[in-house]
């Protein structure tokens, strides 16, 4: 159980100023606000309790609504949207699916190994842990027949063994004789995109002859013998998203990233300042139907209604906004960059900015950064 604050959204009539009463009532399962003009009854998911005892900080605010703290009790039978388990689905046969419309994109492939890949500053670090040249220098790690390899965003597979399937369609591609010891490679440019057959969208990059990265945003992969999961585009992003701040954060004490297109551009900067809040959506009345956005540091709970969920600042920089911050966090060795399709960053930065507009105007903003939550 843990202290949280709540935010109620105003009634149907603004109270005038120090004028209209309100009759405010907190029950375990709900809260209601009366006036004489409305009614307003907030109900919460059945694994979500209210201690009515423990209200403080109780006040009204013009446009906003109603502020409280107040305890909760919380189940924590959380289920998250699953990206890839490296233990339970190595050995399996999956099938990778393009996540917005469903197509097959591999088909039964049997993997053996799911290795994450090293950090991308790991060929820099060899030097300080070798007392001799480098060995791995000119060597970039590619994933064999049965393997995945997962980065910080991305899955990294071989598609040789895929040639008799129906295969995403592949722009042409460029080859580019980088060195002797490196033979001819192919580079990474806009004509090097992997695109969904049938709706047509980005779903990774070649990287080389056999090897193609895949965006976690993208795919979906699934136990064969599992049929495809229907997910709104929405939910899922924010959920992959959220999921990467969290493991990114945990692993390398990281709190800043940047978000960037597969064209290098920067879209948004983001600052991730806790992963334990709770979204609710409210399950309305008969005499009052409104949202309930916001309970704040609680424990877990899963629900149709109620979502865990990261609390992030965020920035955007599109159409030359904010520049100079941009510059001053991609040359910060402390902020980490996330690459994605460059329209998943659009779609990333409309829901952030959605789920802003639904907080009260009084909790949109800290100092300069804009605040949103991500449901996982």
């Amino acid at each position: 159980m843990r202290r949280y604050e709540a935010w109620i959204p105003p009634t149907k009539r603004e109270p005038k100023e120090g004028g209209t009463p309100m009759d405010i009532s907190i029950t375990p399962s709900s809260l209601q606000v009366k006036t004489p003009a409305d009614c307003t009854e907030l109900r919460l998911p059945a694994e979500v309790r209210l201690v009515p005892s423990s209200c403080r900080g109780l006040q009204y605010v013009a446009g906003d609504g109603l502020h409280l703290r107040l305890q909760v009790w919380a189940e924590s039978n959380a289920k998250l949207i699953s990206m890839f388990n490296q233990s339970s689905q190595a050995r399996e046969c999956c099938t990778f699916y393009c996540q917005s419309c469903g197509e097959v994109v591999i088909r039964d492939r049997k993997l053996l190994r799911v290795l994450p890949l090293p950090s991308e500053n790991w060929g820099a670090l060899v030097g300080e842990w070798c007392c001799h040249p480098d060995p791995f220098a000119n060597k970039p790690l590619h994933p064999q027949e049965n393997d995945c390899f997962i980065g910080d965003s991305f899955f990294l597979v071989n598609l040789r063994s895929d040639l008799w399937q129906p295969r995403p369609e592949l722009a042409p591609v460029e080859t580019h004789c980088l060195s002797s010891e490196n033979h001819f490679k192919l580079k990474p440019k806009a004509n090097t995109k992997v695109i969904c057959k049938r709706c047509k969208v980005m779903l990774g990059e070649t990287m080389s002859s056999e090897t193609t990265k895949f965006y976690m945003t993208e795919i979906i992969i699934q136990p064969s013998e599992r049929n495809f999961p229907i997910i709104p585009r929405s939910q899922f992003v924010q959920s992959v998203i959220a999921q990467c701040l969290v493991e990114l954060s945990t692993a390398r004490s990281t709190f800043r990233f940047t978000i960037q297109g597969h064209d290098g551009k920067v879209y948004i900067l983001l600052w991730l300042l806790n992963s334990d809040s709770l979204v609710i959506e409210s399950l309305g009345s008969s005499r009052g139907i409104t949202k309930f956005p916001l309970l704040e540091d609680i424990l877990k709970a899963d629900s149709s209604s109620a979502w865990n969920a990261v609390k992030v600042l965020y920035q955007p920089c599109v159409k030359s906004r904010n520049e100079k911050l941009s510059s001053a966090w991609e040359s910060d060795i402390s902020i980490h960059a996330l690459t994605l399709p460059s329209a998943t960053c659009l779609e990333l930065l409309l829901i952030l900015s959605r789920n802003n507009a639904t907080l009260p105007p009084s909790l949109r903003y800290m100092n300069s950064f804009q605040v949103a939550f991500l449901k996982m």
